[in-house]
C-alpha cells in the first residue's frame, strides 16, 4: 500500500510517500514559498533530485504539481494507486486525543483550534481542502501533535492562575512534538522488547521539547500552552518569568506583539549568542572562544538537565534517556555535556559509542544506571501508520 505523509506550513508543503508494505520512502520533497515571489520545489528520491522553480500561487498550485509529478516521474501510474494520506496538525486542542479520519467537522475544528497554533492550523486546513478537491474519494487522516500530550494528569497540564480561565478559555498545557516523543517510545520498546519502560525523551532541534513517558503514555511534557514554553531553544526564550513582558514593554515602548515576536523569534541561541539560531554555528563559536555562544549553549544545557531531574523524580527513576531530532541525533558534544551534568544519579555516558550520529544506539556505560539512547525520528513514518491503521 502506499501512503503519502503531508506537513503544510503557511507557506511550504513538505511530503514523503511511503510503501508501507516495507516502511520505505519512494520519494520525498519540500515546496517552498508558496504564495511569496521566487516559489519553488524539490522532489528527490535514491535515484534523483529535482529542484525547480515554478509558480505556486497557493497550496492548490503545490498539491496539483506533486501529483502529477508523481505520475510524470513513474513514481504511480495513476493517482488510484495512493492508499491514504496523513496530514501532520500542530494542534487539536483538548478535544482529540488520536490520530482520525479526516470530515468536514475536523476540518472545522482545526480551523477553531488556529487561535491556539495561529501559523500553522490555517495552512493545515487549506492543504486538506486542496487535497480533498483533487482526491475526493482517498481516504484521509490527520494526525495531531497534541494529542500524544492528553494522557497528562490533570494536576500537571493546569497552569495555578484563575480556574475560570481554563472553564472559558481552556487555558492549560498541550505540548508540541507529540508525534515525535510517540514513534520514539514505540520505537524503544521494540528495541528492547518492553512495554513497560519509563523514557524521558529529548527531542533537541531549532525547536525543543522533553517529554516523560511511562508504559508508553505521555506523564508530562516541557512545552506549554504554546511551544514557546520549556527549554532554550533556537530562537525561542523557553520558559521566562512573565513579568518582565509588561516591564520589558515600557522600557522599549514596545506592543505586546513586538514582545512576543522577541520571544518566539529572536530569543534562545540566537538572543543570547546575538550570532546564530544554529547549533552548529554556536558550537563552532564555542570552539573559537566565542564566550556568548558558550553562554548560550551552556545556558541551553541546563535548560535540558533541569527537566531530565524534573521529570526523573517524578517517574520515579528511569529506564532511558533517548535523544532526537537536529541537535539530539547530530551532536555528540551536546549529548555529552548534559548526561555529565547527570553524573550526581549515577548516569554516565560511553565516550566511544557517544561518537555517532543518525542510527539506534545505546550510548550509555555498562555500569551507568539509567540506559542512554540515540533514536532518529521518523515523524513521517508515524504519520503513514496510523492513516495506514486508520484507513484498514
Amino acid at each position: 500500500m502506499k501512503i503519502m505523509s503531508i506537513n503544510a506550513g503557511s507557506s511550504s508543503l513538505k511530503f514523503s510517500l511511503f510503501d508501507m508494505d516495507t516502511e520505505n520512502v519512494l520519494v520525498s520533497g519540500l515546496f517552498e514559498r508558496i504564495g511569496i515571489e521566487g516559489s519553488c520545489y524539490t522532489i528527490k528520491n535514491s535515484e534523483f533530485k529535482i529542484k525547480q522553480d515554478a509558480e505556486l500561487n497557493n497550496h492548490s498550485d503545490a498539491v496539483k504539481i506533486l501529483l502529477d509529478k508523481l505520475i510524470e516521474l513513474k513514481i504511480i501510474n495513476s493517482l488510484e494507486e495512493l492508499d491514504g494520506i496523513g496530514h501532520r496538525i500542530v494542534h487539536g486542542g483538548d478535544k482529540y486525543t488520536d490520530s482520525v479520519v479526516v470530515s468536514d467537522q475536523v476540518v472545522e475544528d482545526i480551523i477553531r483550534f488556529s487561535d491556539y497554533a495561529p501559523l500553522h492550523n490555517p495552512a493545515h486546513a487549506v492543504c486538506i481542502k486542496a487535497f480533498r478537491e483533487v482526491l475526493p474519494n482517498t481516504p484521509m487522516t490527520v494526525v495531531f501533535d497534541t494529542a500524544f500530550h492528553q494522557t497528562i494528569a490533570k494536576d500537571r497540564y493546569l497552569y495555578a492562575v484563575p480556574y475560570e480561565w481554563y472553564e472559558k478559555h481552556h487555558v492549560r498545557k498541550y505540548g508540541a512534538h507529540g508525534t515525535s516523543h510517540r514513534y520514539i517510545a514505540k520505537k524503544l520498546a521494540e528495541e528492547l522488547g518492553r512495554d513497560d519502560l519509563k523514557i524521558i525523551c529529548c527531542h533537541l532541534g531549532n525547536g525543543s521539547s522533553i517529554s516523560a513517558i511511562k508504559d508508553g503514555k505521555c506523564v508530562d511534557t516541557s512545552m506549554g500552552f504554546t511551544p514557546l514554553a520549556g527549554v532554550v531553544m533556537g530562537t525561542r526564550s523557553g520558559d521566562i518569568d512573565v513579568s518582565l513582558v509588561p516591564y520589558v514593554m515600557e522600557k522599549e515602548g514596545k506592543s505586546v506583539g513586538e514582545i512576543m515576536d522577541c520571544l518566539n523569534k529572536k530569543s534562545g541561541f540566537l538572543g543570547i549568542s546575538e550570532l546564530s539560531s544554529d547549533s552548529r554555528d554556536i558550537e563552532n563559536a564555542v570552539k573559537e572562544g566565542n564566550e556568548q555562544a558558550a553562554l548560550a549553549q551552556k545556558m541551553f544545557v541546563n535548560s535540558v538537565v533541569k527537566y531530565i531531574s524534573q521529570y526523573y523524580v517524578e517517574l520515579g527513576g528511569c529506564d532511558v534517556i533517548a535523544f532526537t531530532a537536529g541537535i539530539g541525533e547530530n551532536s555528540a558534544a551536546t549529548r555529552l555535556e548534559i548526561i555529565e551534568e547527570l553524573a550526581c544519579l549515577g548516569i554516565k555516558l560511553d565516550v566511544e559509542a557517544n561518537n555517532v550520529r543518525g542510527e539506534v544506539r545505546c550510548l550509555s556505560s555498562s555500569d551507568s544506571t539509567s540506559m542512554v539512547y540515540l533514536v532518529p525520528t521518523n515523524e513521517e513514518l508515524m504519520i503513514a501508520m496510523d492513516t495506514l491503521a486508520l484507513i484498514k
